[in-house]
């Protein structure tokens, strides 16, 4: 079954004296099916983080409908999106996103804070996913006094604790080294493997290579996708150079 269903979707901005139009996507078509574990790639400028933005309910298209679970997007009303965004969406970025002000637990309590969850709940979801993502450790931890990987692990459980239908993760791998990216690219390939559904936006083969499924991006449409199938994470890794090869030089999929 189709958890999101995205359908012709298309996006114009207008410069800011109203004189030239740039069409950012024009005609974008996919649906990734539940527990699916789905990368994105593109050059710069193709369009992924506008894409990424309509997904997410940050912002809206000029045309064209997303359906997450069944709902269209652009049919919820604006004073009851930020609740439907947190309880059906996780969101891992590259730079975190953690209040430094905050312990690693408060961050990651947040969300359940704004839903009005009980302690106790909070506390009982919390303890089962810092032991699966190894941070019990750290959770009175502030994000200044940890590493870049553990933030980031701090991030994922953050995402993961409201039980959402999609984790969007937006260059989840760009602001850590390679150990960090190795160990989380490892908790996404676990996560999935339990039946969380992921969209992962970006630019590294080596991420992109342990998804299921890649979608390539030029000039606002898809181009091209490949299927993982039975291959390695070697293999797909090949796959994938191979298609962003043909996708820089224009040849035809």
């Amino acid at each position: 079954m189709s958890i999101l269903e995205v359908k012709g979707i298309k996006k114009v901005y207008t410069t800011r004296f109203g004189g030239n139009k740039v069409e950012a996507l024009k005609n974008v078509n996919f649906a990734v099916e539940e527990g699916e574990y789905v990368a994105i790639m593109g050059e710069s400028g193709s369009g992924k983080t506008t894409l990424l933005n309509i997904l997410a309910a940050l912002d809206k298209p000029t045309d064209g409908t997303v359906m997450l679970d069944g709902q269209e997007l652009n049919k919820i009303k604006d004073k009851n999106m930020s609740a439907f965004r947190r309880d059906n969406m996780g969101f891992v970025f590259q730079d975190f996103n953690l209040l430094d002000t905050f312990s690693l637990e408060d961050n990651i309590y947040l969300p359940l804070v704004l839903a009005g969850l009980h302690h106790s709940e909070m506390e009982k979801r919390l303890e089962s996913i810092a032991k699966q993502l190894g941070i019990s450790h750290l959770l009175k931890k502030y994000p200044y006094e940890v590493s870049g990987g553990q933030k980031q692990r701090a991030a994922v459980a953050r995402a993961l604790i409201t039980n959402p239908k999609l984790i969007l993760a937006d260059e989840p791998t760009g602001a850590l080294d390679s150990k960090a990216t190795d160990e989380l690219l490892r908790l996404f390939a676990r996560i999935n493997q339990e039946g969380q559904t992921i969209l992962m936006v970006t630019h590294s083969v080596k991420a992109a290579s342990h998804a299921g499924r890649v979608l390539f991006i030029k000039d606002g449409e898809v181009f091209h996708q490949i299927y993982r199938g039975n291959d390695t994470n070697e293999q797909f890794y090949q796959k994938i150079s191979d298609a962003l090869i043909l996708l820089a030089t224009g040849g035809e999929h």
